[in-house]
């Protein structure tokens, strides 16, 4: 590729690899937790507590769970073992992750002028088998990705180096050809190890910027203005 066609943090059209929750689908595990265990959790720092008492930062029982590594009733019954929460509370939690994953549609937006303008779109989700089936079953827009790895079905996950290194190898793209976004900044982290550039997910508008800032087009998507509110 010409140098004239290349930014200073590589090509101009790279391929993209998007995470699922938090990005692309709505993830707010202190909300879904408060939500199906109002008995439990009366204020937000109790909805905190649970939270990393529950998933753990996605490690631990809920990481084996994201990796295939055991099935929903092993983390019903393990979560429940050691949380004190019934085998009960805990099922009602597993059994409403589904209604949590909408998808966010500025995000979406952006997908679409992604694939309008031409970019390659692949997948990495950390993401339990029962669950990537149902997004697979319920969001057509899922086929504009070209390809995309779910944890469960590679029995590793994020921020491993590992799910980073069989995804590039499964998509046939060099890490420095592609960039990743992701909402956790230990999976930026990580695939900054590996040479793969990424942005930090915290908003569509910001991803918005950010991706204007790299010199991509988003044909249909109304970018922010950096300047805005400045002095």
């Amino acid at each position: 590729m010409p140098a004239s066609e290349q930014g200073h943090a590589g090509p101009l059209r790279p391929h993209l690899i998007f995470d699922f929750g938090g990005v692309l689908f709505r993830w707010r595990p202190a909300d879904l937790l408060a939500r199906v265990l109002p008995r439990r959790i009366r204020s937000g720092e109790e909805a905190e507590h649970w939270k990393r008492q529950f998933f753990q930062a996605y490690q631990g029982d809920w990481g084996a769970f994201d990796s295939g590594l055991i099935s929903a009733e092993e983390c019903r019954d393990r979560i429940a073992a050691r949380t004190g929460l019934s085998q009960q509370e805990v099922q009602a939690v597993i059994e409403a992750v589904p209604a949590e994953l909408m998808p966010q549609q500025e995000t979406v937006a952006i997908l679409r002028a992604l694939k309008t303008a031409g970019h390659r779109l692949f997948f990495l989700s950390n993401m339990p088998e029962p669950y990537a089936r149902h997004l697979e079953q319920h969001h057509d827009f899922l086929a504009w990705f070209e390809d995309g790895v779910f944890s469960a079905r590679v029995k590793t996950g994020k921020p491993g180096l590992d799910i980073f290194r069989l995804a590039l190898a499964r998509f046939g793209v060099a890490a420095q050809e592609a960039l990743f976004i992701d909402d956790h900044v230990e999976n930026i982290q990580a695939a900054a190890q590996l040479g793969l550039p990424a942005l930090h997910f915290t908003s569509a508008a910001r991803l918005a910027l950010d991706l204007k800032g790299k010199g991509l087009s988003l044909p249909g998507v109304s970018v922010p203005d950096a300047t805005a509110g400045s002095n």
